[in-house]
């Protein structure tokens, strides 16, 4: 019987064949999680031992930033042996990890995005607005910067621009606001007490809406303690230059903002010559590092949506690495 591990890869079919997996590949899980992606790609390199033995070097490497994705990965992928490597790191030092590991050319890379159902499920990490809990939020725990430095010491100015722009929060400013005002008499310790301070601020015909007063305010308190939208183009770009000839990178989205991001460094990274239409030749010497694979992003099945709801808002787009 197969253990429960708590969490439902999203678009796990559509991943797998986005990568287009050989046994004998190397594949990289960025955003490691609860090792449900990884689970299923090293099946497939495990699947070549039956093949032939002497020439499949299949290999996965998974990285994340959370110590307790790390371990739980481990437990989950102890099977696998020494066809698996954990990296405890940020997939903006991707370029770093792979050149420490000495791999050169990448089959295929995996980044499923934003907080992971785990984080989210476990109160005392401070993700979520639905449980009082001390207001943390880092995927590191190691890191210094918390949400509470963040909502107890950052000024009005940049409260009320994070709230906008990485939560895209039209009421910013009465929210930042009211935020100040409170911690003035006290400090605010707990997702409660922030969730609360957020609706406060909010005029009635804001607070019936279907979705919770709180859910962009703390996307983009997140956002900001974890440095998520800052560290998407160079990661972007080092998987590019990391993929071999024909791999496959496949990237994961939850909102419009990474979604939005994401679709703009790919289209960045497959386009070739920028020279102005009136040059008779090319002389920026400009060549596309990857070929679109899809087009549009790829959405979550009636299957998926009925039997895990968090898969609503996922968007998968995936590329191709060009010849080098």
């Amino acid at each position: 019987m197969e253990k429960d591990y708590g969490h439902k890869p999203v678009l796990l079919e559509e991943c797998l064949e986005a990568l287009a997996i050989r046994p004998e590949g190397v594949y990289v899980d960025g955003t490691l999680g609860r090792a449900g992606h990884s689970e299923q790609i090293v099946r497939r390199l495990a699947t070549g031992r039956l093949i032939c033995v002497d020439l499949t070097t299949g290999r996965l490497i998974g990285i994340d930033r959370d110590l307790t994705a790390i371990d739980a990965a481990r437990e989950r992928l102890a099977d696998f042996g020494d066809r698996v490597t954990l990296v405890h790191g940020n997939f903006s030092d991707l370029g770093d990890i792979l050149q420490n590991l000495g791999i050169v050319g990448v089959d295929g890379m995996l980044f499923d995005l934003g907080v992971s159902s785990p984080q989210l499920d476990e109160p005392q990490r401070g993700f979520s607005y639905m449980h009082d809990a001390p207001l943390d939020m880092r995927m590191d725990r190691t890191a210094s910067l918390d949400a509470g430095a963040v909502v107890n010491t950052w000024s009005y100015e940049e409260l009320r621009r994070i709230l906008f722009a990485y939560g895209e929060e039209r009421y910013a400013p009465q929210i930042a606001r009211a935020i100040v005002r409170r911690r003035e008499d006290r400090p605010i310790r707990t997702t409660g007490e922030l969730a609360e301070i957020i609706r406060s601020a909010m005029p009635p015909k804001a607070l019936r809406e279907k979705q919770h007063p709180a859910k962009r305010s703390f996307q983009a308190i997140r956002i900001a303690v974890n440095g998520e939208l800052d560290a998407l183009p160079p990661m972007l770009e080092a998987a590019a230059d990391h993929l071999a000839p024909g791999g496959r990178l496949a990237v994961i989205t939850f909102h419009s903002l990474e979604d939005r991001a994401v679709k703009q460094k790919l289209r960045e990274l497959s386009t070739g010559c920028t020279c102005p239409p009136e040059f008779p030749v090319c002389v920026c010497g400009k060549k596309p590092k990857l070929k679109l694979v899809t087009r549009k992003p790829v959405l979550s099945g009636p299957a998926e949506l009925e039997e895990n709801p968090r898969a609503r808002s996922a968007k998968l787009r995936a590329a191709e690495r060009t010849e080098w």
